[in-house]
């Protein structure tokens, strides 16, 4: 089976007159169809460094291909493949939940808008909503909405449930799944909830300092030793 996502020796160096740093050192991975990874690490350990690259959003040293493309070099046409969610509220407040989908409908060619409002119709979200009056977890519930609808191939979540009670976390996670299961794609979660999403990953990545201390196959981790695994590996130096 070909990989979705294939990383390649990928580096990354900040420069300038007040910092030093080297934010990623040579990361390899690659992700087929069907595998969830979990990137863990502190803040500062470079996961969201290497998002960014995988998003195209900055140069690195290395090789990245998503869906066999280039991150930056096939931005547009990755951008058709590649779907991204984070804590951070990234929907335009002024819209509302309706025109939102009708505006996504139109710049994004394989968005399905009647897939998206059915999603939306098991929610207690009115589609004449506009954005600024959601909760953050309804927020969170539209981008979900949204990814579903289309033929992402690749998702990347990016503590996606921080500040979400229990219900739209539970709610979140569901979706997810069904959707995940009903296609040939693959997930990348980062997430400091290591306990919480233990259970949906089947590969682990763990950064420290920019470099990878863990990278192995929940196969080879005893059931609910994740978390205590990650402490652990924090804990040591390197």
């Amino acid at each position: 089976m070909t990989s979705l996502v294939n990383v390649r020796n990928v580096s990354k160096h900040y420069s300038d007159s007040n910092k030093n740093q080297q934010a990623l050192s040579d990361i390899s991975f690659d992700l087929k169809a069907g595998q969830v990874l979990g990137l863990l690490g502190h803040n500062g350990a470079g996961k969201s460094t290497l998002i960014n690259a995988l998003l195209g959003a900055h140069r690195y040293e290395g090789d990245i291909k998503v869906n066999g493309l280039h991150p930056i070099d096939q931005h547009a046409e990755l951008m058709q493949h590649l779907a991204y969610i984070s804590d951070v509220n990234v929907l335009p407040e002024w819209m509302s939940v309706k025109q939102l989908l009708k505006y996504t409908s139109g710049v994004h060619p394989s968005f399905d808008i009647n897939k998206a409002t059915s999603v939306l119709s098991n929610t207690n979200i009115k589609l004449n909503s506009k954005i600024s009056s959601l909760s953050k977890g309804m927020k969170v519930q539209v981008h979900l909405a949204i990814v579903i609808a289309t033929d992402t191939k690749v998702l990347i979540l990016d503590e996606p449930t921080l500040g979400l009670d229990l219900l739209y976390r539970d709610t979140f996670y569901q979706h997810l799944t069904t959707w995940f299961n009903a296609g040939e794609r693959c997930l990348i979660i980062a997430s400091h909830e290591v306990a919480e999403i233990e259970h949906l990953l089947t590969d682990v990545l763990i950064l420290k300092q920019g470099k990878c201390v863990k990278k192995e196959t929940m196969e080879n981790i005893p059931q609910g030793t994740l978390a205590e695994l990650f402490i652990a590996l924090q804990k040591e130096s390197i």
